[in-house]
C-alpha cells in the first residue's frame, strides 16, 4: 500500500474502532502483552542486527543507549502493555449532563480522536508505548520509526498488529507502519486522514514536523530542565537529588541541564556537589568558578539541551532571579526546587511556566509510566489540548451529545419556552 492508502483505510479503520469495547480492547492488549513475552529471542536477535549497523555508522552514543533492547527492558516493555490494559478506559466517559429543557438533554462524552501519526527516532520501546495506548485509547495509529532501528520497529510491530488483529476483525488496518524519510514527507501532507501527529525525537525533528504540516503535531523541540536550589535547601538532599536528576539517565528530555544555586549555599553545596558529579563536565558563571573548578559557560550553553554529562551551573540571588531565568532560557518541559521554606516553593510551583514543575523531587519523575498514566505519547510543552507526560487522556477528544423529543429552537426563540439550564449528576 502507498501512504496514501495507509491513511485512508486506517481513517475507515478510526470509525469502526471507535465504538470498540473496553473488554475487547483489553483482550487485544493482553494478547499483544503475550506475543512480546513470547518472543523476546526473536526480538532481541533483531535488536542487535540494529546494534550491529549502528555501530558501523558511529550513531551518537545518547541515540545508542535508546536503540538497545535487554531482556529486563523487555519485561518493562510487556508490563507496560499490561499496565495500559489495567487503566480505565478514558472512551465513552460523561465530563457534562445538563438539562436544557424538560425531556432536552446535553450530554459531553470523551472519544478517540481518530488517526494519529507517530515519528519517532531510536527508541523501538517507543513503538510499543504508543501502539498500546492508541488500542487502549481507540485510536488508528501510523507509526514511523528511525532507520537505525528499522529491524526492531519490524518484529515489534509484526507482533503487536499480529496480536491484535487476531483479536478480532475490529483491529483490521488499526496498525500502519512507514519505513523510509520520503515517506515522512507524504505523511505530512494528509491533513485529511490524520487527525494529530506526535514527533518523539531529537529538537531537529520535531521543529521540522511542525514547520511543514498543517496536521496538528502534539510534542516538545527542546528539553532544557533545571533545579534550583534554594538558602534553605537540604544540602544532604539537594546533592543527591541533582545527581539524579543529571546523571540517572542523562540522554534524556527530562533530565536537567542547568543548576540553579542561591549564593547563601553556594559555597558550602557547589564543592560538595563537585565531587558527586565527578565525570561529568561542569559549566559554570562567573561566580562559580570562583568556588569550584569549571569551564566557562557561554549564553548558548544557558538555552542548550546537552543529553550528556554535561551540566551548566548559576548562582542567582534570589528566587525571583532563579525563575526568571528558567522562565527565559527554559523550554516549559521539567523544572525543579528543592527548600524546606513551603512559601518559596509554592512561589516557585506557581511561577514557573512548566508542563511538569517539582518540589524537593528529581525531574526525571516527569514520565507518564512514572505519573501512572501505564506509558505515554510523549511530552507535550504547548497549552492547547493536552500538556506534559501525554498518556490515555491526551488521546481523546470529545463529543457533545443532544437528545430530546421534538423540541424545535423556535419555540425558545418565540418566548413561548425557556430553557432550564440545570446540571444533572
Amino acid at each position: 500500500m502507498t501512504v496514501l492508502e495507509q491513511a485512508q483505510a486506517a481513517k475507515r479503520a478510526s470509525f469502526r474502532l471507535a465504538g470498540a469495547s473496553t473488554e475487547l480492547k483489553n483482550r487485544a492488549l493482553a494478547a499483544i502483552a503475550d506475543a512480546l513475552d513470547r518472543n523476546r529471542g526473536r526480538i532481541l536477535e533483531e535488536n542487535r542486527k540494529d546494534q550491529e549497523q549502528a555501530r558501523k555508522t558511529g550513531l551518537k552514543d545518547s541515540l545508542f543507549k535508546r536503540l538497545v533492547l535487554t531482556d529486563q527492558k523487555i519485561d518493562q516493555i510487556v508490563e507496560s502493555v499490561r499496565d495500559v490494559a489495567r487503566l480505565e478506559d478514558p472512551v465513552g466517559k460523561t465530563l457534562l449532563a445538563r438539562e436544557l429543557d424538560k425531556g432536552l438533554v446535553l450530554r459531553k462524552t470523551t472519544v478517540p480522536i481518530g488517526v494519529i501519526g507517530v515519528i519517532f527516532e531510536s527508541r523501538p520501546d517507543v513503538l510499543v508505548q504508543i501502539s498500546s495506548l492508541c488500542v487502549k485509547s481507540g485510536n488508528v495509529v501510523i507509526l514511523k520509526g528511525g532507520s537505525e532501528a528499522l529491524h526492531s520497529n519490524r518484529i515489534l510491530f509484526e507482533l503487536i498488529r499480529g496480536a491484535a488483529e487476531a483479536t478480532d476483525p475490529v483491529f483490521k488496518d488499526t496498525l500502519h507502519l512507514v519505513e523510509t524519510r520520503e515517506q515522512i514527507g507524504e505523511l505530512l501532507e494528509l491533513d485529511r486522514w490524520i487527525d494529530l501527529m506526535i514527533p518523539r525525537g531529537s529538537n531537529e525533528l520535531v521543529r521540522r514536523i511542525q514547520e511543514n504540516t498543517k496536521i496538528p503535531v502534539l510534542g516538545h523541540a527542546d528539553g532544557i530542565c533545571h533545579l534550583y536550589v534554594d538558602r534553605e535547601a537540604d544540602l544532604d538532599m539537594a546533592v543527591e537529588v541533582a545527581y539524579d536528576a543529571k546523571c540517572q539517565y542523562p540522554a534524556v528530555c527530562n533530565a536537567i541541564e542547568t543548576l540553579l544555586v542561591h549564593s547563601g549555599v553556594a559555597e558550602e553545596y557547589l564543592p560538595r556537589l563537585a565531587d558527586r558529579l565527578e565525570g561529568v563536565e561542569l559549566r559554570g558563571d562567573e561566580r562559580t568558578h570562583g568556588i569550584i573548578g569549571a569551564k566557562t559557560a557561554t549564553e548558548e550553553d544557558w538555552s542548550t539541551e546537552y543529553n550528556d554529562l554535561i551540566l551548566s551551573i548559576r548562582v542567582v540571588d534570589s528566587l525571583e532571579e532563579a525563575v526568571d531565568h528558567i522562565n527565559t532560557y527554559g523550554s516549559h518541559h521539567t523544572d525543579g526546587i528543592l527548600t524546606r521554606n513551603e512559601t518559596a516553593a509554592r512561589r516557585f510551583l506557581s511561577d514557573v511556566d512548566s508542563s511538569s514543575v517539582m518540589w524537593n523531587c528529581s525531574t526525571r519523575f516527569a514520565d507518564g509510566f512514572r505519573y501512572g498514566l501505564g506509558a505515554e505519547v510523549g511530552i507535550s510543552t504547548g497549552k492547547i489540548h493536552a500538556r506534559g507526560p501525554v498518556g490515555l487522556e491526551g488521546l481523546t477528544s470529545t463529543k457533545y451529545i443532544l437528545g430530546g423529543s421534538g423540541q424545535i429552537v423556535a419555540d425558545y426563540v418565540g418566548g413561548s419556552k425557556r430553557f432550564t439550564h440545570r446540571d444533572l449528576k
